[in-house]
């Protein structure tokens, strides 16, 4: 397995913290953009917080990442708040750092409330995430944070042969969203879009298997425009990649923000299936990750 995954899976970037993901993927572009088809123009800056933006030749086509994850507050008492939707159980190991040290502790519940068993008080405000454990075979990865840790390597595999698209990068997604509209605004301004790809990691359910290929999403609890859909498929089918087809009534995704925008932007979700959706044991197979990134690659040519 790619040594860039390994070490995206490594970097804690809980929604509101995500400078540490731009620190590291900005480092990482510089260093292998000249490796790349076509050398992008990179944004980012206070003006866009902690998003980073590339532009590849003429755009008519953005593929989104976000770069956060869920995690948890401290708050009184050694009582923890969760950001996003977290899996809560008994024992499940966080990490941290205050200015106090390095943290490393359970979650403890007791009635509605969850609590951490850390032997001294951390600072108000904290965010912690859960402890990592990467384990790889011949056919999946586990790890916690896979979402969306996926998502933006399947975007960096996209960069190295990209002739015309924006790569963006965005910010908390896992806790309400919020960036994608001035990202959105900043894109038509500068080099206007027709099409937004979601990349981002799906589930396994009863029709959303391991193995079966990239999970192309016909709706979640948002419904993307039945022609682009339409599009996408046809596309697909082309393309003789393996793919399998969601239809949710639950869930979102920065696609719900780029669909109440006031700009006519198409946009579909596009990714690998997972099991043990938030929790630190997330899971994934290889085989759809890599269908994922053919899928995607095929798919900038084309749209």
């Amino acid at each position: 397995m790619s040594e860039l995954l390994i070490d995206l899976l490594k970097i804690n970037s809980v929604s509101g913290n995500e400078t540490p993901m731009r620190n590291f993927l900005l480092e990482y572009i510089n260093k292998r953009k000249y490796t790349w088809n076509v050398q992008p123009e990179i944004y980012f800056g206070e003006d866009l917080h902690d998003c980073l933006l590339l532009k590849f030749g003429n755009p008519k086509t953005a593929v989104f990442a976000h770069i956060d994850t869920i995690g948890f507050t401290t708050r009184y008492e050694n009582q923890l708040l969760p950001i996003g939707g977290p899996e809560i159980d008994e024992g499940i190991r966080l990490v941290g750092e205050d200015r106090l040290g390095p943290i490393s502790c359970k979650i403890v519940l007791n009635d509605d409330f969850v609590f951490h068993d850390f032997p001294r008080a951390i600072e108000r405000g904290t965010l912690l995430s859960y402890e990592q454990s990467i384990v790889i075979d011949d056919e999946f990865i586990q790890a916690a944070y896979l979402d969306n840790r996926l998502g933006i390597y399947n975007c960096l595999k996209l960069c190295e042969d990209l002739e015309n698209g924006w790569i963006v990068f965005s910010t908390y997604e896992e806790h309400g969203g919020g960036s994608i509209p001035f990202l959105l605004r900043f894109i038509q301004e500068l080099a206007p879009i027709k099409y937004a790809l979601i990349s981002d990691i799906t589930w396994v359910t009863e029709g959303v298997h391991h193995h079966g290929g990239v999970a192309i999403s016909i709706r979640d609890k948002y419904i993307p425009r039945k022609k682009f859909l339409e599009k996408i498929l046809k596309l697909a089918d082309e393309s003789g990649i393996p793919f399998q087809l969601e239809v949710e009534g639950i869930g979102g995704s920065d696609g719900r923000e780029i669909q109440f925008s006031p700009y006519p932007i198409d946009w579909c979700f596009i990714g690998a299936p997972e099991d043990n959706v938030h929790t630190p044991y997330e899971k994934v197979s290889l085989k759809d990750l890599q269908n994922m990134i053919d899928f995607y690659k095929y798919l900038m040519k084309r749209l």
